[in-house]
């Protein structure tokens, strides 16, 4: 009998690479991790070296078992350019770098916002990878006048490993120059803003390149690949993605618009900032060294809605709903009642109703969501999670495996690799449900006054900011 095949996912995020084996059946193998180092070398800016992406893909692949099924995910938007001879001319400049608010205004006014909005399914983030080649050429002509091929970040390593130029369509519609409703690149938006549409790689479907964006991975590795199954991630930053079976767009573009990983889907998504990293700025605040589970054990004797406490999480600015990088965070309603446990429940629930902002704003594009399938740090505590469910008013499942975006890329290179027959088959091969947690139904009611609370902080703050 032939050996059963290893299917190997590599995803190359922020912090590190984090590489998984992977078997038919959806049994974790193996899971090896390499990290490497953020520059910052101005303010606002994120760059990381491109080789330092190879070579953690290379070290943590070589600890993996040998396989050709090889898939790919990664953080979005980043920018890698390379020369005629394939070589790397200048450090990949990051999604979560703000340096190209100026592009960012000149994209918009060269296109128009609202046609921006039916072309791309998104307005000009700073974080895109659209501005980021408007800004080289401002800043760095050098650089950009000898450009002849652009990558993202998974898209470098696999270049690397194979030499092959390629995209997927998820990934492409993070860049801001890619018709998501028609999934193909837009000569509209390249004309538009007079870039070479030869820099671009081809662009096919993650079931056929073996590979996707890092949320679109993450929602695939947790099922949610219908109408009705939210993907709910707290992580770092918090999301909330729903699958679409016909291509739709908020007219604000208050919520991305992407091609999902499956191909004849789209994904509607929110993205706030900081999710899961609300908590770890607040325990290295007041409680350095202390573990999260003593943090949890103290904000579970406070009651829902935490005696009026309102946190406002938004300590780097905010994306969804309000796209806004001058947003600041805020406790509301502290007393002398209140002690470390109650700003830790406090910042549990300001999370939740954050992403509740998400789910609204889904609503208004007719998603109808019956369960959201949730992953990610946050993932690990049933406070939290029993919070989000009782504010989100949805049910939460949890999967067997919670390797994330890693995961679903192992799950693309069995389709890739034709293990399996197509995304819906590796879903039912591989992904469990273990666990629901209920909404509480006294804490919903609670919630539902605490999140209007909520939703009126945001503009009394920013009236401040501006004077």
């Amino acid at each position: 009998m032939p050996a059963e095949p290893i299917l190997i996912g590599l995803d190359v995020g922020t912090t590190g690479v984090k590489a998984v084996a992977v078997s038919p059946a959806g049994q974790v193998l193996a899971v090896e991790e390499e990290s490497y180092s953020l520059s910052t070398p101005r303010p606002g800016w994120a760059e990381q070296d491109p080789e330092d992406w190879w070579r953690a893909a290379q070290d943590a692949r070589a600890r993996l078992p040998e396989s050709r099924h090889l898939g790919f995910s990664g953080q979005m938007h980043g920018l890698v350019c390379l020369d005629e001879a394939g070589k790397v001319l200048r450090p990949a400049i990051l999604w979560n770098d703000q340096r190209t608010a100026a592009e960012c205004a000149e994209i918009e006014e060269r296109v128009g916002l609202e046609r921006l909005i039916e072309l791309t399914g998104n307005r000009a983030l700073t974080g895109f990878t659209a501005p980021k080649l408007l800004w080289l050429r401002h800043h760095e002509p050098d650089v950009y006048s000898r450009i002849r091929h652009i990558l993202l970040p998974k898209d470098y390593v696999l270049f690397r490993l194979t030499g092959r130029q390629a995209i997927d369509a998820a990934d492409a519609s993070g860049t801001l120059l890619f018709d998501v409703s028609d999934r193909r690149w837009s000569e509209e938006m390249l004309d538009a803003l007079e870039l070479p549409g030869e820099w671009l790689p081809p662009v096919s479907e993650s079931t056929e390149h073996g590979g996707a964006g890092d949320q679109q991975a993450a929602a695939l590795g947790v099922g949610a690949i219908e109408p009705g199954v939210l993907s709910v991630v707290l992580g770092t930053s918090g999301v909330v993605l729903a699958p679409l079976s016909a291509y739709a767009h908020d007219v604000e573009a208050r919520v991305h618009a992407f091609c999902h990983a499956v191909p004849g889907l789209w994904e509607a998504m929110g993205v706030m900032l900081n999710a899961a990293g609300s908590l770890r700025w607040l325990r290295d605040v007041v409680a350095p060294n202390t573990p999260y589970a003593d943090l949890l054990a103290e904000a579970e004797r406070w009651p829902a809605g935490a005696e009026g406490l309102t946190f406002l999480p938004y300590l780097q600015g905010e994306r969804t709903p309000h796209a806004d990088p001058s947003a600041r965070a805020v406790f509301e309603g502290l007393t002398l009642r209140h002690d470390r446990g109650g700003l830790v429940r406090a910042v549990l629930e300001g999370v939740a109703y954050g992403l509740r902002d998400s789910l609204e704003l889904l609503y208004e594009l007719g998603v109808e969501p019956r369960v959201a399938r949730a992953s990610g740090g946050g993932a690990r505590s049933r406070l939290w999670l029993e919070t989000v469910a009782s504010v989100l008013g949805l049910p939460l499942e949890l999967t067997a495996v919670e390797e994330g975006s890693a995961y679903g890329a192992a799950l693309l290179a069995g389709v890739a690799g034709e293990v399996f027959p197509d995304a819906a088959a590796a879903v039912a091969s591989s992904v469990r449900v273990r666990e629901t947690i209920e909404p509480n139904p006294e804490w919903s009611r609670v919630y539902e006054d605490g999140y209007a609370r909520f939703r009126s902080l945001y503009p009394t703050i920013r009236s401040l900011e501006a004077r």
